[in-house]
């Protein structure tokens, strides 16, 4: 099947071009009687466009846009990057299902799954020709490159065909990684490790496939792994239901003492309580396994990094024993066991709570508050909607496929579809707004910078970065608003605070009444936008991609007692290997396009020219320089850390965070 490139003649008629920020920003108190009345009307008409629902049936009584507006849509070039990076998995997934075929494993004709690689072949040229047709035109400023009415006419609806074509490829591909057919493989494969890898035909085999075994692997994810917003200081003593003795944390910890480590600071606890929403589900006949373990770690006396102390795999100490790290051959395989269980737990709280709640959907609210309540020529809206870019388009695609039934939510993770969505409304409804800044989430956990945990990458890289954003932030509103009372008297950002804090259901957000308050709160939208989501984000590809490391499922029973039991047991519990082929296909897709990276600021519309137009912010000593130059700065100083890093830590590189969540 060929996909040719569309007729350029047959486009339909050009959309209107996106708006760009106007090169005099202005608030509201400040415009012109006329120009009141005409930020006025454009705002009439955008929240037209901009409307809100609470009733998407996957995300029900989350407030989210009703549709996705034509300038919300991707651009050719982030097409570009998403149709070869799908190219990529598709090739990997068919060379793996032809392996299936030749193992009899599956029933497919191999001229299916060939014909499939030819189509691969004949989507890859045309996305090239498109991407070459598009890049002549790409670059400079828009009134430079468009030469009267219909030169522009012209180049949009070119655009618009090649968009259409491209979304048709991103559907084929989508398809095309789909297991339904494959759900034989590894019937008659003896499951192993190697096996698991062995999905990585064409692709490269994760690193964390050869380590994810190992103790010191097990509590680097803490700190520097998809989820690293949940670890958080003991206090004063362990929790009641988590009753382990100083004798067992003498055996495992050499030289110390409970008392000691409590005293110190030196104990830190994952606990995934918060998973009880979850009801188990199943997968055709099997039945799939969620847990709410609670898991110890603690910093050695002298020392600056977790080591693992023990697991119990529920709530209740009377149902769910503690299990120790041993050596010992009759209780290594249940040590084993129990860490499986914490990785199930944290790919639910990871993907569910601190990926798609605490992200994506926290930054859909401020999206649509901020066009449907600050003008086009508003400071802020110019400082906060390239932030914005894809986001709603893909948060779309999350709530009608990801996160739907019979979707990847459903197939890979341990909750029924149902209880999986309602534990993702709650965390979005739960975020803490302002408690969530980095600092504050930081000192909340008892994990700041002052912690007994010294090696913390996720943290410091962080708050690298944040600085950075927050002085961009300072600076640039400081250019705007020249007193606190400026803030008071914006019409427009009460009207914007009130939205987040009522029908955007903001939890913790009100009034915004000074600028310095302002500043923090439009640094916590970029950071949120941008590096939060990139810190969830990218660790998918390198380390959630394999399964058997991190997933969203058990396949077998907790064990309720450490001895006994074996590596077979172990694996048992493991996903199918269909299932685990598309865990790889869908977390290898979403941690792999990285388009338009932090501080490169520019319009979606075609050709993409330079967002800022005020040569206040743009100038060489305007605050876009100052970030911009910062940014650069925190790249080097992260090179240089993760140089000295047991594992490097590259989510938070400025060069590798994208502006915006738009994947």
């Amino acid at each position: 099947m060929s996909y040719p490139m569309l007729p350029l003649t047959s486009a339909p008629p050009a959309a209107p071009a996106a708006p760009m920020p106007s090169a005099d920003p202005t608030l509201p108190q400040d415009d012109t009687p006329a120009g009141q009345v005409a930020r006025a009307a454009q705002l009439t008409a955008t929240q037209a466009v901009y409307t809100w629902t609470t009733d998407i049936p996957t995300l029900p009584g989350v407030p989210l846009a009703t549709d996705v507006p034509k300038n919300d849509e991707p651009t050719i070039a982030w097409f570009a990057i998403l149709i070869g990076v799908g190219l990529d998995i598709v090739r990997n997934a068919l060379t793996v299902k032809l392996g299936g075929v030749d193992k009899g494993e599956l029933d497919s004709p191999r001229a299916e799954y060939e014909a499939a690689l030819a189509e691969c072949d004949a989507i890859e040229a045309s996305t090239a020709k498109i991407a070459a047709e598009h890049g002549v035109h790409s670059g400079g400023n828009i009134f430079e490159r468009m030469i009267g009415d219909v030169e522009n006419a012209v180049a949009a609806a070119e655009r618009d065909a090649h968009v259409a074509l491209l979304k048709g490829y991103k559907e084929r591909l989508e398809e095309l990684m789909k297991v339904d057919e494959a759900l034989g493989l590894g019937s008659k494969t003896v499951r192993s490790i190697e096996a698991y890898r062995e999905l990585f035909a064409t692709l490269p085999v994760p690193g964390i496939s050869y380590m994810f075994e190992g103790d010191a692997e097990f509590a680097r994810l803490r700190v520097q792994g998809p989820n690293c917003m949940l670890i958080a200081a003991v206090g004063d003593a362990l929790p009641a239901n988590f009753p382990l003795s100083a004798a067992q944390y003498a055996a495992v910890v050499n030289g110390d003492t409970l008392a000691a480590a409590l005293a110190d600071g030196r104990l830190f606890l994952l606990d995934y309580k918060p998973l009880e929403v979850l009801d188990p589900g199943t997968y055709g006949n099997l039945a799939k396994y969620a847990w709410q373990p609670m898991a110890l770690f603690a910093v050695p006396p002298g020392g600056s990094s977790l080591v693992p102390v023990a697991i119990q795999c529920g709530q209740d100490p009377a149902d769910w024993p503690i299990f120790t790290p041993s050596p010992a051959a009759d209780k290594l395989w249940g040590w084993e066991m129990a860490k499986f269980v914490v990785q199930v737990a944290d790919g639910n709280y990871h993907e569910l709570f601190t990926h798609l709640a605490r992200t994506h959907l926290v930054i859909e609210a401020f999206a649509v508050a901020t066009h449907r309540h600050l003008a086009e020529v508003h400071p802020v809206w110019a400082l906060l909607v390239p932030h914005f870019e894809g986001t709603l388009f893909i948060n779309e695609a999350a709530a009608t496929s990801l996160i739907a039934a019979n979707g990847p939510i459903d197939h890979i993770f341990a909750g029924t579809i149902a209880s999986s969505q309602r534990a993702a409304v709650d965390a979005r409804l739960a975020f803490d707004f302002y408690g969530k800044m980095p600092h504050a989430d930081f000192a909340a956990r008892g994990v700041s910078v002052d912690s007994a945990l010294a090696d913390y990458p996720y943290r410091d890289d962080a708050l690298l970065v944040w600085d950075a954003i927050h002085e961009w932030a300072r600076q640039y509103i400081d250019l705007y608003y020249t007193s606190d009372a400026d803030v008071v008297a914006d019409t427009e950002l009460t009207a914007w605070a009130a939205c987040l804090s009522g029908e955007a259901k903001i939890n913790g957000f009100g009034p915004v009444t000074t600028r310095a308050q302002l500043a923090e709160v439009c640094a916590m939208v970029m950071f949120t936008a941008s590096a939060q989501h990139a810190a969830v984000n990218f660790p998918q590809k390198d380390i959630m991609a394999f399964a058997p490391a991190v997933t969203g499922a058990g396949w077998q029973a907790a064990p309720n007692g450490q001895r006994g039991h074996d590596k077979a047991g172990w694996l048992a519990m493991m996903p199918p290997m269909a299932l685990a082929l598309e865990q790889l296909n869908v977390l290898e897709l979403l941690g792999s396009v990285h388009y338009r990276p932090l501080g490169d600021y520019r319009s979606n519309a075609f050709p993409y020219p330079l967002w800022f137009q005020d040569p206040r912010v743009t100038g060489p000593e305007g605050p876009l320089a100052w970030f911009q130059a910062a940014l650069t700065g925190v790249e080097a100083e992260i090179v240089a850390r993760n140089a000295a890093r047991m594992q490097p830590y590259p989510y938070l590189q400025p060069s590798l965070i994208p502006t915006s969540i738009n994947i």
